[in-house]
């Protein structure tokens, strides 16, 4: 959407007058790695589960869906014992369309007018359009240069914003970053006590731990989702777009007290998870161990895919790549005209994303010969560019 293409006379509200739709680029090309997606598509055993599940939900599809998705809940309730060694019950988890939605839904219920919500930059860049949507103001405390988080910065932050919601992602997108356990631990403890500008007293912030791509985490790395039980002011967001292989089927869900996940009840739609997508999310927790049977090999590719790309150099220069627990990689760190190096990556075939601090570019994991165009369209890319600032 360009400026211009929206008709004046329309009342868009002031706020929004000028603004892009959120998105990254869908282009029609052999290798797409910009979105962190799971290359590898549902097993046939998957498929045909779903398929069987979504065929039992037809029949009923008269009828409104279960608002409160129960089993759905209980699956959820399920796979973090079995994923994260997490003690839950169904009063302490919710599902959503997506993290997305799950993440709108906590804005919604803990941000609006006059309230503050605090993140960590650089992080994901859908968080200020949630604040934007909710009439929330956002703010971010700056990372340690080494994208870890600067847990003294955020405090601090958090004593002068007052904010409602504190936002922290892990691991980190765009970096990779995970956030280390007793930092957390640290910023729940001090929130505890923390006002909110605004509020009562007695009423503290939230901390939102944004977990999308944590089956990724190298092993023996916990989840947030294990301190649920000892912080009551704790919300962690899932997905199953990621490592499950169902972006498309759109299930995010989180793990919270009961406290948190009441409030989520009142701002959510009615009837807002469908029975299709209930069924095809008990159809993917059916096939746990299929379903994440490729997280260990494309955490493999991430490993040597970084160390392939701190060998490779740039104007004279090696490569930095920030440690990432994810499925994607943040490298460059110098590159002087990065837009230059994605549209030449672009004509080769390969989409990457432009996001993140400049110099930098990301890169999700792809199949192994998805990998080994990207390499080749990188050097090649990196020449391209260099020989034009020769000139």
């Amino acid at each position: 959407m360009s400026e211009g293409t929206i008709p004046a006379n329309l009342p868009l509200r002031n706020d929004l007058i000028g603004e892009e739709p959120y998105g990254a680029p869908q282009l029609d090309v052999p290798v797409c790695l910009n979105v962190n997606e799971n290359p590898y598509p549902p097993s046939h055993a998957v498929v045909r589960s779903i398929e069987k599940r979504v065929r039992e939900a037809a029949v009923g599809l008269n009828r409104y869906p279960d608002r409160e998705h129960i089993e759905l809940r209980q699956a959820f309730v399920d796979y973090l014992a079995k994923e994260s060694q997490a003690d839950l019950t169904t009063d302490e988890v919710w599902g959503a369309n997506g993290s997305n939605e799950i993440m709108l839904q906590l804005f919604q219920a803990f941000g609006g007018p006059g309230r503050n919500a605090l993140g960590c930059d650089p992080t994901y860049s859908m968080y200020p359009e949630y604040a934007r949507d909710t009439f929330t103001t956002w703010n971010t405390a700056p990372r340690r240069a080494d994208f870890t988080l600067d847990v003294d910065a955020t405090i601090a932050a958090i004593d002068a914003l007052e904010p409602s919601m504190v936002v922290l992602t892990s691991p980190n997108n765009p970096t990779g970053t995970p956030l280390a356990m007793p930092d957390l631990e640290r910023i729940l403890d001090h929130c505890q006590n923390a006002r909110v500008a605004g509020a009562s007293d007695g009423v503290h912030p939230i901390v939102v731990v944004d977990e999308a791509y944590i089956e990724f985490r190298d092993p023996g790395t916990p989840s947030a989702t294990t301190l649920v039980g000892t912080y009551t002011n704790l919300a962690v967001s899932r997905t199953m777009s990621k490592a499950f292989a169902f972006a498309g089927a759109r299930v995010g869900y989180i793990a919270a007290s009961k406290g948190i996940i009441d409030c989520l009840r009142i701002v959510r739609m009615p009837y807002h998870l469908s029975a299709v997508t209930q069924a095809a999310a008990l159809a993917g927790f059916d096939h746990t161990d299929e379903q994440l049977s490729q997280v260990g090999h494309l955490r493999a590719t991430r490993e040597a895919t970084a160390a392939w790309l701190r060998e490779q150099t740039y104007a004279g220069k090696p490569l930095e790549v920030a440690p990432s627990q994810s499925n994607f990689l943040m490298f460059g760190g110098h590159f002087d005209d990065r837009g230059a190096i994605f549209d030449e990556m672009l004509e080769r075939g390969v989409l990457i994303r432009v996001v993140g601090p400049e110099g930098w570019l990301r890169v999700c994991m792809g199949t192994d010969e998805e990998m080994k165009v990207f390499r080749k369209a990188l050097v090649e890319s990196m020449r391209a560019v260099e020989a034009r600032a020769a000139r």
